[in-house]
């Protein structure tokens, strides 16, 4: 008979999930910074990879504290987010919507991150990680910053620009 799954298992496979998608943000943030036109949404870019190398020490820790080896498991929604934002990047190369388009598809990049971090994070409170709970706190707070300054960049000129 299959061993029983628990809110621990969970726990671990989603943090594998998290883990993958922040490397691979952090290969495509890079790609994102370049297609930005404003010095502004470029800084922007530049400033969330340096969050994003901090979110994966983070991650690091807390596979320690659980007894677990730092791994990930492929994330097909960050997939599916970052490709859409390749293809904007595409399609809209060289136009004014183009900052708007970059500026929406970081923002699914960050929506997500916020799901996933605010559930981890109410999963450690669970299960009684507290130290956990600090760290995913520290991260999910970070995310929900990068979202509003990405909504305020997209208010003061990119929205304007690109219509």
């Amino acid at each position: 008979m299959a061993k029983e799954k628990t809110l621990n298992d969970l726990f671990h496979d989603t943090l594998k999930d998290i883990y993958y998608a922040e490397r691979k943000i952090l290969r495509a943030l890079p790609k994102m910074a370049r297609g930005a036109q404003t010095p502004e949404l470029k800084a922007a870019f530049e400033k969330h990879r340096e969050q994003t190398e901090t979110h994966v020490e983070r991650l690091q820790q807390v596979f320690d504290m659980i007894g677990k080896r730092a791994q990930g498991k492929t994330c097909e929604a960050i997939e599916g987010i970052i490709a859409e934002g390749e293809e904007i990047m595409e399609e809209f190369k060289g136009t004014p919507a183009l900052d708007a388009g970059l500026i929406s598809a970081a923002q699914s990049v960050e929506h997500y991150e916020i799901a996933r971090y605010g559930t981890l994070k109410t999963w450690a409170q669970t299960i009684g990680l507290k130290d956990a709970v600090s760290l995913l706190d520290k991260t999910l707070k970070e995310e929900f910053a990068t979202d509003e300054n990405l909504t305020k960049l997209a208010m003061a000129q990119a929205n304007k620009k690109a219509a």
